[in-house]
């Protein structure tokens, strides 16, 4: 079978770009520069979220299906430096051609990975091979937005139209699975200044599972998988996770209905 990598990222403010795009006196600190990214974003349109170029990914979250197996991971120790989570990312994309699983990955996490991947000189050649070095790659490759070789759900489920866009922790909801635990993407920034970066990761991981087992209803109402297939890839999920250690895999299967 193709690999299945169902993946997420969770960013916080590049405060060292920001320094130089905002001309930040040398002595404020990180939390300063941040904070008037966020001012000067609230007076342009009412929000603090900032343009994806001003991001910077703090994790990357993976779930992988082949074969006979699943695993859910984050990449890099929890120490690891932006470049290198995500080289390992393009680097996996390199090494198995996997079919990508996202929620908003062609709206976000993409175009964030593209930005920071310019900015750290990552190197990525099968990503953006569109037909030049493999001739299957033009007619189905990761950057086409129609392509099953990267699928957003939350593009293609709201048929390319942003207004009938819904967040996956609904969606999650909706179909029994726990949708998001204790945490969302505006908590990370302050998480990550507490130093919190492992509570960062496991939220990432659980958001990962959340859009596998969507994605895993979606195989199902396309006709992709039997109900007793279906059945069966629940059912490895639940082991998996079950043999985690972690405290967010207990409660994520406690909220499992």
């Amino acid at each position: 079978m193709t690999p299945i990598l169902v993946f997420d990222i969770e960013t916080i403010p590049d405060v060292t770009g920001l320094r130089g795009l905002l001309d930040v006196p040398s002595e404020a600190t990180d939390e300063d520069v941040a904070n008037i990214a966020f001012h000067e974003r609230r007076q342009q349109n009412g929000s603090e979220f900032l343009p994806l170029q001003q991001h910077r990914v703090c994790a990357i979250s993976c779930a992988l299906r082949d074969k006979d197996h699943f695993r859910v991971w984050s990449l890099g120790e929890k120490d690891a430096g932006e470049k290198e989570i995500i080289q390992r990312f393009f680097d996996g994309i390199e090494k198995y051609t996997p079919n990508l699983v996202s929620w908003n990955g062609g709206g976000f996490d993409l175009p964030v990975l593209h930005y920071r991947g310019l900015v750290h000189g990552i190197q990525a050649p099968r990503y953006w091979d569109m037909g030049e070095d493999d001739k299957e790659f033009k007619w189905n490759n990761y950057i086409s937005r129609y392509h099953t070789r990267h699928l957003d759900l939350m593009d293609l489920l709201a048929l390319y139209q942003p207004r009938a866009n819904a967040p996956l922790d609904e969606i999650a909801q909706l179909c029994g699975f726990p949708g998001k635990l204790g945490m969302d993407g505006s908590k990370v920034w302050e998480a990550y200044k507490n130093g919190e970066i492992e509570a960062i990761r496991n939220y990432c991981e659980t958001d990962v599972a959340n859009t596998y087992l969507v994605y895993l209803r979606f195989q199902l109402m396309r006709g992709h998988l039997t109900q007793k297939a279906y059945e069966v890839e629940i059912k490895l999920v639940r082991e998996t996770l079950s043999s985690y250690s972690g405290m967010h895999w207990k409660e994520f299967l406690a909220a499992w209905r």
